[in-house]
């Protein structure tokens, strides 16, 4: 069985998690959305809403799977049994960024990562960004799923 992890803290789940999901699905027999937990950092949105956001948007995708986990990705690449982890690049920085990480997780623990580039119209999109124009008011429905769009009514 081929499994891919694909870990973020989805604070919140953007277009572009679901544009490299939906790609991802072909390739794979079963994706966990990994939701990495971090005491040290202040999210907008609690674990049980972006949990919410997960499970509502592939409530009828039988490959996905929802969880959370603490530690180093790569262990909880090993305790689930998944050889891959799937990751998006909007840019060269995010490619130098995630290559490192990507040649340290093969070194660790044999996991190979596998990159989307992320698809025409959506490189803008991220969370940070999100949550920025959340902050200020301003219009962010146009770069999040219909579930994020109903819960986040500032």
């Amino acid at each position: 069985m081929r499994k891919a992890i694909f870990p973020g803290s989805f604070d919140p789940l953007t277009l572009g998690h679901t544009d490299i999901i939906e790609r991802g699905l072909p390739l794979f027999d079963e994706i966990i959305l990994a939701i990495g937990t971090n005491s040290d950092k202040k999210y907008m949105f609690s674990l049980e809403e972006r949990l919410h956001f997960l499970n509502e948007t592939y409530k009828n995708e039988e490959k996905v799977k929802v969880m959370t986990y603490k530690g180093l990705t790569v262990d909880f690449c090993k305790e689930q049994e998944a050889d891959f982890l799937l990751r998006g690049l909007r840019n060269g920085n995010d490619l130098e960024f995630e290559k490192a990480i990507g040649q340290t997780n093969y070194k660790m623990a044999g996991i190979e990562t596998v990159f989307f580039i992320t698809s025409s119209g959506k490189s803008h999109i991220s969370s940070t960004v999100v949550r920025d124009v959340i902050r200020h008011g301003g219009n962010y429905e146009f770069m999040v799923p219909d579930v994020v769009r109903k819960k986040s009514k500032f």
